[in-house]
């Protein structure tokens, strides 16, 4: 008789951790970030409440690491294109630097608008973004995990347009990022007007016609 293989738990603690995942996101797309619970997350992804516990500390906790994960799994689908949003293929790659910063913004915020734009990502970003504004914890830790890896993406290319003469010297890249993010956050968050390509061009060549060298 051949012997029984032995389960192999940690394919089963991956599926099980996905499936928290699959659901936490479904919930907060569903009916949003307060009105999902631990029990609902565990009910929808068919496992114990502690299970849940035992991983993470907190709803929160559950959400973020949900959100990460999916944002990492849009990257490896083949043909996904990376921004500088949810968790992207920029964190893992860098912003392109081919000599053309114009060319370059445009590429980087034209993916950005995409997923914003993506069902998928758009929903479960809302959420957490809206619950960070008045959760300062969690609004704290969607910055720390999420925003600032990329936003430093940002401030190395364009202190490398500095060096190549491209950028004022005397331009902070803390604040230039700003001009090219705040603008598309802004008309993202508030729905005031369509989020397109062509909007993200317009915001590239406003703000790197205010940041090239007087002449």
């Amino acid at each position: 008789m051949a012997p029984t293989k032995a389960p192999d738990s940690s394919r089963r603690s991956d599926r099980s951790r996905r499936a928290i995942h699959d659901a936490a996101l479904a919930l907060v797309t569903e009916v949003g970030y307060r009105r999902t619970t631990i029990e609902g997350i565990a009910a929808r992804a068919g496992v114990g409440k502690q299970t849940i516990y035992r991983w993470w500390p907190s709803k929160a906790a559950v959400l973020m690491d949900a959100f990460l994960d999916l944002a990492g799994r849009t990257v490896e689908e083949p043909g996904a294109e990376s921004g500088g949003q949810a968790q992207s293929g920029e964190a893992a790659q860098g912003i392109p630097d081919t000599g053309d910063l114009v060319a370059d913004l445009k590429l980087v915020l034209r993916a950005t608008v995409d997923e914003l734009n993506d069902p998928a990502l758009e929903a479960p970003t809302r959420a957490l973004t809206a619950e960070g504004i008045v959760d300062a914890k969690l609004g704290a830790e969607f910055v720390h995990k999420l925003l600032d890896p990329q936003l430093a993406l940002y401030v190395t290319r364009l202190r490398a347009a500095q060096e190549a003469g491209h950028v004022r010297a005397d331009v902070d890249p803390r604040i230039a990022l700003e001009l090219l993010i705040g603008p598309l956050m802004h008309r993202w968050l508030l729905r005031t007007l369509p989020l397109t390509h062509a909007y993200a061009d317009e915001i590239v060549d406003y703000a790197v016609g205010g940041l090239a060298p007087r002449t």
